[in-house]
């Protein structure tokens, strides 16, 4: 049975919501848990909660990685945080997987040094699952590398459509360089060059795709520098949540706005599902030699056990053998 390491202390609201979503992981998903934090404290939260204790353990780690903490320094001086020990229960095989929902810098920093790179890739990027007319997409990076050379971007296409097909289901999925124009001529010099590098793989490149194309449906993974991607997702999480909240104050400000939305609580439902980040659990951090998944701050315990579900799965699919297969027939030196 796979183990799944998860840091109880990382998030918004842990270790309550973590270790809420470990217990529901266990009672769904064919997956033992290790939770790493301040044992007292998570001992408590468990406490709360019936489970199969011979598949939920703990492994102590004194210190937190706040998220205000710079990565770097904080992961250099904070070796006994839970970040730093899940990770290597990763590295040391004693665990399969690795999953944080606290600081994405020091989940970054900490996977990068500790577990190493992938054979001939030579930065993580975080891949994001985002909902769109037609279904998913996903958008690689999201902010683990703010300041890549054209031959990161280029991985990044291979590892995303690696794992859209591979874990996403898609076949030969197509590919997109986000920029300001379709045109090849358009965009900074390193992004030109991207989209040389891309249009002579063997992937399936259909050129640049702008904003407006993110949410169309008509691009499966979109690659980009951290920086622009960070953005995007969190441009997209909050017009989300705005549209809703307009959404839900215009039907309650009238009575047959409030008869309407009783009629139609069931699509309403269904609208909250596909853009709520919790079905999703957690992004990806492609590229080191593991499976990490990084989740949002603010995690509830549903994307948890998500997350978890997830992380066994890129395990099962060995995703990473993949990706270390594709890159060696594509592989681009920089």
């Amino acid at each position: 049975m796979l183990k799944i390491a998860v840091d109880a202390m990382g998030g918004d609201y842990a270790p309550h919501a973590v270790v809420t979503g470990a217990v529901e992981a266990v009672k769904k998903f064919d997956v033992c848990v290790v939770l790493v934090g301040q044992e007292e404290i998570v001992k408590e939260e468990l406490s709360k909660h019936k489970y199969d204790h011979s598949r939920i353990e703990i492994v102590h780690a004194d210190q937190v990685v706040e998220m205000h903490e710079s990565p770097a320094v904080t992961i250099r001086k904070k070796r006994n945080s839970s970040i730093s020990v899940g990770i290597n229960l990763l590295k040391e095989n004693r665990a399969s997987a690795f999953f944080s929902a606290g600081n994405t810098g020091g989940v970054v920093c900490a996977a990068t040094i500790n577990l190493g790179m992938l054979e001939t890739i030579e930065r993580p990027g975080i891949a994001i699952v985002m909902p769109n007319m037609k279904g998913v997409s996903l958008i690689i990076d999201a902010g683990a590398n703010i300041d890549p050379k054209p031959v990161h971007l280029f991985q990044y296409g291979l590892m995303g459509s690696t794992y859209f097909e591979e874990i996403l289901g898609k076949p030969n999925p197509s590919v997109g360089l986000l920029n300001v124009g379709e045109e090849a001529s358009k965009g900074t010099d390193y992004v030109k060059e991207t989209y040389q590098l891309l249009e002579q793989s063997a992937l399936n490149f259909i050129g640049n795709v702008e904003g407006k194309d993110i949410f169309s449906g008509d691009c499966d993974v979109i690659v980009c520098d951290g920086f622009v991607g960070n953005v995007t997702l969190k441009v997209s999480e909050s017009m989300a949540d705005t549209l809703t909240h307009f959404l839900k104050e215009e039907l309650l400000s009238s009575l047959g706005g409030k008869i309407g939305l009783l009629f139609a609580k069931r699509s309403f439902l269904k609208f909250k599902k596909k853009i709520d980040y919790s079905e999703y659990g957690g992004a990806p951090l492609l590229g080191v030699n593991g499976v990490v998944i990084i989740g949002h701050g603010r995690s509830n315990p549903k994307a948890v056990m998500n997350a978890i579900k997830f992380a066994a799965k890129e395990v099962d699919r060995n995703i990473n053998q993949d990706i270390i297969e594709k890159a060696r027939k594509v592989h681009v030196k920089a």
